[in-house]
């Protein structure tokens, strides 16, 4: 994404360096920069024949590089990320070394409570940049009105960071702008999913990616709570991914640390005899029609009746050897009715209900494996109804935690 940005600004640069009518090469492209004076910078590319707008090209690499670059750098909502200001930049002086540290003020947002960031170097060189772009001739930045579209109100006129010049005015950008600008970087990077779909990123994503990456690299999580402006612990850990590697390693360590609490003699070899039955125990689960799940140590508590068991896991590969116990179980109340072995009969009843269940159960995983199910299209009032933190744009930006 920097090197986009760079790339857009060189060529912006020489088609303005070119006189209007000549062409210019730039990384083994022909371009023709058409006579005549324009507020934007437009081009001709020649093996294609399109025309460019390479001042829309610059801004928009810029704006992408300089959102997606305070984003993972903070972890702020969308909300948060556009009603940021010139105001938002503040410093505080450490009592123990009179040092001065910049910190990002973020006006309350979803919590109704402001909250104070630490800028890094990396932070305090993307906020610099985009304040040296925004400021007018006067050298401050302009201050404009901004409509907020949760509350539905018009916000006072603030030196917001996040605005650009539009119809020879400022305009703060939208959120619906912001989204356009990863999408477009997105299908620039082709980055796609494990189906070969395009990926498509929200700036909520870039806070759940804040907080994994902090708490990996040893942020204690009640740190990264006020970092991110949570009430509740868990809503922190729950923006935490969890890697399958990580878990083996953290579970590992909890094994040794709880081995080096015990007492050793209870970690002594097992014996032959005992190694025996254990593994006895898992070939004692192998059954015609599937396994036993019960757990080591313990009985059979049907007196194997298998199945009626719910610890029967029946093996889809079985089902006919199963059908065929259904209907021999059939045929035994068939034969039971007839000679009056009434006793007999509620016996094979439950049997057949339980046969009946793992048929059931063995279709439904079949049916699960066989592809993907057609859930069809929502309607209008169906997606009104629900809540907006669920679906849309919205869902990333301004009111998720």
């Amino acid at each position: 994404m920097a090197a986009h940005r760079k790339s857009a600004e060189k060529l912006l640069a020489t088609a303005q360096e070119t006189t209007p009518g000549s062409t210019f090469r730039f990384d083994g492209d022909d371009f023709l920069v058409p006579p005549g004076d324009r507020i934007d910078t437009r081009v001709v590319e020649l093996q294609t024949g399109s025309r460019r707008n390479l001042t829309h090209e610059e801004h928009c690499a810029f704006w992408t590089w300089a959102i997606v670059e305070i984003l993972r750098h903070t972890g702020i909502r969308n909300e948060e990320l556009l009603e940021l200001s010139h105001h938002s930049i503040t410093q505080y002086r450490l009592p123990t070394t009179s040092e001065l540290v910049p910190l990002l003020q973020i006006a309350p947002s979803k919590t109704d409570e402001e909250r104070m960031l630490l800028v890094t170097p990396e932070l305090a060189d993307v906020l610099s940049a985009v304040v040296s772009r925004v400021r007018g001739p006067s050298g401050a930045v302009p201050v404009i009105p901004c409509y907020d579209h949760l509350e539905k109100v018009w916000n006072s006129p603030m030196p917001l960071l996040l605005q650009r010049k539009f119809g020879g005015e400022n305009r703060p950008l939208t959120r619906q702008t912001i989204s356009n600008m990863l999408d477009a970087a997105l299908e620039r990077a082709g980055i796609v999913d494990v189906t070969g779909e395009p990926i498509k990123y929200r700036p909520h994503d870039f806070r759940r990616m804040f907080v994994t990456e902090a708490v990996m690299n040893g942020l204690p999580p009640h740190i990264a709570q006020v970092i991110c402006g949570h009430k509740n612990i868990n809503t922190t850990m729950g923006y935490k991914a969890i890697y399958p590697a990580e878990a083996i390693e953290a579970h590992r360590a909890f094994i040794a640390r709880r081995r080096a609490l015990r007492p050793g003699e209870e970690y002594r070899t097992p014996t032959p005899e005992e190694w025996d039955e254990f593994l006895g125990h898992f070939e004692k689960r192998k059954l015609s029609i599937g396994t036993c799940g019960r757990a080591f140590g313990t009985p059979c508590i049907h007196e194997h009746a298998c199945i009626r068991c719910s610890m029967l896991r029946p093996d889809p590969g079985q089902r006919n050897r199963l059908q065929e116990i259904h209907d021999n179980l059939i045929d035994r109340i068939s034969e039971a009715e007839r000679e009056g072995w009434l006793g007999e009969v509620e016996g094979l009843r439950v049997s057949l209900a339980a046969a009946e269940d793992k048929l059931i159960q063995l279709d439904r995983v079949v049916s699960s494996r066989a592809g993907s199910v057609d859930l069809g299209l929502p309607s209008f009032a169906q997606v009104a109804g629900r809540d907006s933190t669920a679906i849309g744009p919205d869902a990333a930006s301004g009111k998720g935690e």
